[in-house]
């Protein structure tokens, strides 16, 4: 099915002909025209939006990479079938905003925190890339090309809870899909923060936009005692119909919703942190980093960690999808102080059930505070620490070696650059918690050898296919050397973007 931004920019196509019955077509070459046309200024006028969805253990279906030396986030790669593509997502698309937040000026790893603590859905606001330079000297205002929501003009997420007089709304409707609710003053909805007028979107996660009347009365009623929908007040609904912008979910506010993600802020103690992660599958049959044996009197505990909480971040940077190993290894690199964003059972199922990240409904999505923030508190050293591997072949001095894995996405984390006057191969960037970096890869290594093969010369090109379809884990030989001394001996626009990972979402 075509999304509202594939309509959208369906309508605003320039006439190419018309056709006359009796005198047929005047130039049959002319019906195969390009989907955008840089002689219609009506394609400059805005962004598109691409509101994304994902099933569970699937990506969004797209490739990002970072342009070097500039902080431009393009897509290069849309995979068939996939959300990204369903939703009119392009390769060369600049994404300027995440949800809510616009990134054009953010880091690469920064964007992809922000996609991935979307968690199920995401909205994109992009521009085809060509276009994006000729819009911005014609408009020359950046709020017009990337606009976002202001403060209280945002969809509401609203949990209601019967009370005598019922939820306390009556529902009116012009056509299938298309229904506003009606407050009973002082009833349980208006409490809830619902707004006079609003429009209804989504009941319990689930959008009403191809209901009947019939089968949202029947929706209702199966909630029970308590309900949360999505709404958007006339100012909200007006604003995104001014901008183009659709009325997603992943943009909205949460009001009176019957719980929240808690950060937990832990300093390790003499006796560590008191507490040990699991990997299990969680009531909704997911796989999880759960929190179990927590520790009387320990760090943990003090900070409010409960058993069977399901951990959803690390640092602020979301770890849904990643493996049980991957997960320790971010929790380990905090080293004595570690920030811990948590749900309880009853929180997981809620933002499950609306099918949005709890991360979303964070006060602040930084959550790096120090302790004294919410609790101060103190990875059990784990109850079973990873074995070290003794067999590893020596290394000469001056060099070492690295074993990475892939991430969830495919990718390791990095980026390599190419230039003819210093080093042939070196790390021009590595991702914050990606493979790479737990690795230890850092700036400016310099790449020796490939899963035992040396780097140099004419071999480049295959040793980086090499880097592209090896089998895990990637063993590579590194010389360290300084950012610093990276600059000294890579000239201005010399060096080349391999981005041999490009990070899958």
């Amino acid at each position: 099915m075509d999304s509202a931004a594939d309509l959208q920019d369906t309508a605003s196509l320039t006439l190419k002909f018309e056709f006359n019955p009796k005198l047929g077509i005047d130039n049959p070459v002319l019906s195969l025209a390009e989907d955008h046309d840089p002689s219609d200024l009506r394609s400059l006028e805005r962004p598109r939006f691409c509101l994304l969805s994902k099933e569970e253990g699937r990506s969004f279906g797209f490739h990002l990479q970072q342009e070097l030396g500039r902080a431009r986030h393009v897509v290069c790669r849309v995979e068939p079938g996939t959300s990204a593509q369903r939703q009119g997502l392009r390769e060369g698309d600049r994404i300027v905003a995440v949800n809510n937040h616009v990134v054009e000026h953010e880091d690469s790893e920064v964007v992809i925190r922000r996609i991935q603590a979307s968690g199920p859905r995401v909205l994109l606001t992009v521009w085809a890339q060509h276009v994006l330079d000729v819009a911005r000297a014609l408009q020359g205002n950046d709020a017009l090309l990337c606009p976002i929501l202001g403060p209280e003009v945002r969809p509401r997420l609203c949990h209601i809870v019967k009370d005598e007089g019922g939820f306390g709304f009556t529902v009116t409707h012009e056509r299938q899909g298309s229904f506003w609710l009606v407050l009973t003053t002082g009833g349980a909805a208006e409490r809830a923060g619902v707004p006079p007028g609003a429009r209804l979107l989504e009941v319990n996660g689930v959008s009403v936009e191809k209901f009947t009347h019939n089968q949202l009365s029947r929706k209702l009623w199966q909630s029970g005692a308590q309900v949360t929908l999505l709404v958007a007040g006339p100012e909200v609904e007006e604003k995104c119909r001014q901008l183009g912008m659709p009325l997603a979910a992943p943009l909205a506010e949460g009001w009176a919703l019957p719980t929240k993600p808690r950060c937990l802020h832990l300093e390790k103690g003499p006796q560590g942190f008191g507490f040990v992660l699991r990997e299990e599958k969680g009531l909704d049959g997911r796989l999880g980093q759960f929190l179990w044996e927590v520790d009387p009197g320990l760090p943990a505990e003090r900070a409010g960690m409960q058993a069977g909480d399901r951990l959803v971040a690390v640092a602020g940077d979301s770890v849904e999808g990643l493996s049980h190993e991957e997960t320790v290894s971010r929790i380990r690199a905090q080293g004595s102080c570690v920030s811990l964003t948590v749900v309880d059972p009853e929180a997981d199922c809620f933002f499950s059930m609306v099918r949005l990240s709890p991360l979303l409904f964070l006060e602040s999505t930084e959550v790096r505070g120090s302790p004294q923030d919410t609790g101060s508190a103190s990875l059990v050293e784990m109850k079973h620490p990873p074995v070290e591997d003794t067999d590893m072949p020596p290394v000469p001095v001056g060099s070492r070696q690295c074993f990475l894995y892939p991430g969830p996405g495919g990718g390791y984390g990095f980026r390599l650059s190419c230039v003819a006057s210093g080093p042939c191969l070196f790390i021009s960037q590595v991702t914050l918690g990606g493979s790479a970096a737990q690795a230890g890869l850092q700036r400016g290594d310099v790449i020796l050898e490939v899963n035992g093969y040396p780097v140099g010369g004419e071999t480049d090109l295959e040793r980086l296919k090499q880097l592209a379809e090896a089998e895990p884990p990637l063993c590579l030989k590194l010389a360290t050397r300084s950012p610093q001394g990276l600059e000294a001996w890579t000239p201005p626009g010399s060096g080349k973007d391999w981005a041999l990972a490009s990070d899958l979402l």
